[in-house]
């Protein structure tokens, strides 16, 4: 398994629009400096009123198959 930590600090209104706006996916930068992309879908669970905010963790298998992503 691989891990991969980053944070996010993304707006509900700017969420609304990578769910819902031709863009249904979302660019993060690791703290190694990988950049991953994600469907926005997968942090549904994690919004709130404020937005996405805070520390992740990404678990993928050894081909980088999601397995899970993670609040901190």
């Amino acid at each position: 398994m691989k891990q991969y930590y980053f944070s996010l600090n993304i707006s509900y209104n700017d969420y609304l629009t990578h769910y819902t706006g031709h863009t249904s996916s979302i660019l993060v930068y690791t703290d190694q400096g990988l950049r991953i992309q994600l469907p926005a879908t997968r942090f549904r669970p994690f919004l709130t009123q404020l937005g996405l905010k805070g520390r992740f963790r990404l678990t993928t298998d050894q081909n980088n198959k999601f397995l899970r992503l993670e609040s901190l």
